[in-house]
């Protein structure tokens, strides 16, 4: 996601940023891999080539460590696009003014900075390369050199400089922030992440450089505390649901890639109280935003926006990562709660809904999977499995690391350790960008490196990473549906906090009636209507299938506060189950505007297979109690494991072939042959 600084940018203009006019290539069947785990995965030198030093302009309230003796900073160009050689060319960000050669935002920016500066860190620690130390080390001196060091923007941090070395503070699109050094930001945020992983790693080999990285903590915890951690413990209203007023950005997302760097900060120097307090503080407010449940919407996961109860986006959803990292540093295991249900309940319908998606607005409205949204599920299921000791949440976060080997809608893989390139994304369709530019490339070498230090999670995503069967959430758009309703087609799709699917909906005044077709499935399932849900009236309707009712579904949600319209786009879950595959609906009272309908099995299910006849299913449990399914391969014995809704292993079994299962309440199976 490219830049993720607004979220009321329509998701279709977000993939026309990433993928515009930088070649989409349909997808070519997978080839065959060696032996899984037979080499490491963490390949730097795609990441190296992106690297480009400059001498910075001059700017006050700027500097960074040393820099009289040391005038270049490093950083990564935040794109590269393919040639048809196979080769880049690395590319700003927005037009180039070919008289001034700048760019309409930048060649560099300080979340590719800082996380680049990431990747390098953890690639020294884990696998102790000289060369590492030396990038991490240039990078950190870079990122610093973005932060403000006085003045009323003190701590803050600008995002865009221009391939001579001067800053752009207010680029084309703008930013939010703008000026961008104005008020905390997502790169305020990345930035305490890499000085707190930065601060852990040079501590002992650099103590002077360490101390330099926690004045530079010292700098950005100062302006959370001016600019938003003043409100902790005051709450908001977004559409009737109370919400944390003290959050970066109103973002758990963004918050929660600055906990990640607090957290390693306080790891390393637990007796130093202001980093500390701060990630307490943002934790409590990420952790405020958890919703739903297994059986409704959105079913556990934590939302990232304090100003939609109607949106979430793959990328940058680290929060469960960072509740989990918190809770094992800051010794709060109250934290770890809504992260369990995030990684188990939530990711489980995602795997088996089709992957991570960029925006589930609240439908799956932008199927567009990047490596930032795969690596922020893996990286959420790794940290959740190790703070519970979960072996369930390590099988979820192999099968969700299958993303990077075929397990995506194009079927290929998209990582290539041969040369350490990440394809900027998939489209929907299966189209592919040949493109690998910085942000793509750190998160995909962030995955790998998390898989080499995790060879038995690395194995389970390499063994089976074709889809062979799947059947999950799905969408029926109601603008299709068939009686006395009127498709409408509003302007624009987007309602300021949310999206129509299918960029429409259909209204239903009292007394009419709209039967709407869902796709066939082979068992029970819920059906959950998204309806625009007035504030301050409420709309009734009835719901039948086949004949038998559903019930009554009423619609409406309280007080509008910070968000963008009255009223919320949201979906209803429907006490009944259904075998059939059409539901009917009668407006009762108030005009009824239904966007449409999602159907979940109550039990869902991705089979995946690989080389050798390598096997691995999961299956997972929607319903409120015990739902039987069947599981293994014909005429080939299979390992099954069973866990609960929180990824306790309730027992493990060897199968031979078919067999059916009983998956607990919320819980899953996963069978390996």
């Amino acid at each position: 996601m490219r830049k993720t600084h607004s979220r009321t940018i329509l998701a279709s203009v977000a993939v026309a940023a990433m993928f515009g006019g930088l070649g989409l290539a349909k997808a070519a069947p997978a080839a065959a891999s060696g032996h899984p785990g037979s080499a490491p995965l963490t390949n730097l030198a795609h990441l190296d080539f992106l690297m480009d030093t400059v001498t910075p302009a001059a700017a006050t309230g700027h500097t960074t460590y040393d820099l009289a003796s040391e005038p270049t900073i490093t950083m990564p160009w935040v794109y590269a696009n393919a040639n048809a050689d196979g080769s880049f060319t690395r590319v700003g960000g927005g037009d180039l003014d070919a008289a001034t050669g700048h760019y309409g935002q930048g060649s560099f920016d300080t979340d590719d900075i800082a996380r680049a500066a990431v990747v390098y860190i953890r690639d020294w620690t884990q696998n102790h390369r000289a060369s590492s130390e030396k990038r991490a080390y240039e990078l950190l001196r870079s990122t610093a050199f973005f932060q403000v060091t006085s003045g009323p923007n003190a701590g803050n941090t600008v995002l865009w400089m221009q391939p001579d070395g001067t800053f752009n503070t207010t680029p084309t699109p703008a930013d939010s922030p703008n000026p961008s050094d104005s008020d905390a930001s997502y790169w305020l945020a990345r930035s305490l992440w890499a000085f707190g992983e930065g601060y852990a790693a040079f501590k002992h080999s650099d103590p002077k450089f360490a101390g330099f990285l926690k004045q530079r903590i010292d700098l950005g915890v100062a302006a959370l505390d001016r600019e938003v951690l003043p409100k902790y413990g005051t709450y908001e209203v977004a559409d009737g649901t109370r919400v944390p007023a003290w959050l970066i950005g109103d973002g758990a997302d963004e918050s929660a890639e600055a906990v990640l760097g607090l957290t390693a900060y306080t790891a390393a120097a637990p007796s130093d109280r202001a980093p500390r307090r701060a990630a307490l503080e943002l934790s409590k407010g990420i952790a405020a935003m958890s919703s739903g449940s297994t059986q409704q919407w959105p079913y556990g996961a934590i939302l990232p926006w304090t100003q939609s109860q109607s949106m979430w986006h793959a990328w940058s959803s680290q929060m469960p990562e960072a509740l989990a990292r918190a809770s094992t540093v800051l010794g709060d295991r109250a934290l770890l709660t809504p992260a369990i249900g995030d990684a188990v309940s939530f990711t489980s319908t995602l795997l088996a809904a089709g992957g991570p998606d960029n925006a589930w607005y609240p439908a799956p409205i932008d199927q567009t999977q990047i490596a930032y949204g795969a690596d922020s599920r893996l990286q959420s299921l790794l940290a959740v499995a190790t703070a519970t000791h979960s072996q369930g949440i390590r099988q979820l976060a192999g099968i969700e690391a299958a993303w990077y080997f075929g397990m995506n809608k194009a079927g290929v893989a998209v990582y290539d350790p041969a040369t350490g390139v990440t394809t900027d994304g998939i489209q929907s369709d299966g189209s592919v960008s040949r493109n690998s530019g910085a942000e793509s490339t750190i998160h995909g070498l962030l995955s790998m490196l998390a898989l080499d230090a995790n060879p038995d999670v690395a194995r389970l995503a390499q063994s089976a990473a074709h889809v062979s069967a799947r059947d999950g959430l799905t969408v029926s758009e109601a603008e299709t549906a068939t009686g006395t309703g009127t498709s409408v087609t509003p302007a624009s799709a987007w309602t300021g906090e949310s999206q129509y699917s299918g960029g429409a909906y259909l209204a239903l005044t009292k007394g009419q009636t709209a039967t709407i077709t869902l796709p066939a499935t082979a068992g029970a399932r819920t059906v959950e209507p998204v309806v625009f849900e007035p504030a301050g009236s409420v709309t009734t309707s009835h719901w039948t299938s086949g004949g038998v009712s559903l019930g009554d579904l009423r619609s409406g949600v309280g007080a509008q506060g910070v968000t963008a319209v009255p009223g919320a786009l949201l979906p209803r879950s429907l006490c009944s189950t259904i075998t059939g595959n059409t539901v009917t609906v009668t407006a009762t009272h108030g005009t009824l505007l239904l966007d449409a309908v999602i159907s979940r099995p109550q039990v869902e299910r991705l089979v995946l297979t690989g080389v050798g006849g390598a096997s691995t299913t999961l299956v997972h449990s929607t319903a409120a109690r015990s739902a039987s399914a069947n599981v293994g391969t014909a005429g080939v014995r299979s390992t099954v494991r069973s866990y609960d809704a929180t990824g306790r292993l309730l027992s493990a079994r060897s199968i031979a072939g078919i067999r059916s299962v009983a998956v607990a309440p919320g819980g899953f199976d996963i069978a390996t042959s």
